[in-house]
């Protein structure tokens, strides 16, 4: 089954493909695909960015896409950095540049750094929307990094949801399959597997 995935971030892409991999899906990437168009990720949510990226996907190759979007929700900041994640600190931001500008709006200890991430899943057929769906995952923003895995704010983002192998570990602590299990992308996607499959492969 091919399954376009409608992101051009490398991270993102290989994260979609780990956790496609068990379902037998064949992801087709965006330079597999000829005239995909650049897509603004201009709306107010995670979901309508998912939305209008899968819609566009779909209509420009035919093929069954799945987009995602996501990013960082801290209480202290009104849920900032949210759909601006990737460009907090610049369009062309580096991670390192986002993660030093998080910091820097956290300087004062007493505030609260309690935080989510949150991905949002849109499965679409040229012109239709068939599924849509959203994985969070709890933690809270330490003050200095730690770990050397994973990307954007992983290292600074520590898991504390209770009863987890990961609990009190940053994201960037982790292997790509203890990530998986607790992630926010993992647990959407998951939610989102067997409707998947149901959809590309109707029964006769």
């Amino acid at each position: 089954m091919d399954l376009l995935l409608a992101t051009t971030n490398r991270h993102k892409l290989e994260e979609l493909s780990y956790l496609l991999a068990p379902l037998g899906v064949t992801p087709k990437l965006p330079g597999d695909v000829d005239r995909l168009p650049k897509v603004s990720e201009d709306r107010p949510d995670f979901a309508g960015n998912a939305r209008k990226k899968a819609l566009s996907g779909a209509q420009a190759s035919g093929l069954w896409t799945l987009a995602d979007d996501s990013g960082l929700e801290v209480e202290a900041l009104g849920g900032a950095p949210g759909v601006l994640s990737a460009r907090f600190s610049g369009v062309d931001a580096t991670d390192a540049q986002n993660n030093e500008k998080l910091l820097a709006e956290l300087a004062d200890g007493s505030c609260d750094r309690s935080a989510r991430f949150v991905c949002a899943l849109c499965l679409a057929h040229p012109g239709v929307v068939a599924a849509e769906i959203a994985g969070t995952a709890r933690g809270e923003i330490l003050n200095v990094s730690r770990g050397t895995g994973g990307f954007g704010y992983d290292p600074l983002f520590l898991f504390t949801e209770p009863g987890h192998d990961a609990t009190g570990k940053t994201f960037a602590e982790l292997t790509e399959a203890e990530k998986s299990e607790v992630s926010h992308r993992g647990r959407a996607l998951r939610a989102l597997a067997k409707k998947l499959l149901t959809l590309m492969n109707p029964k006769p």
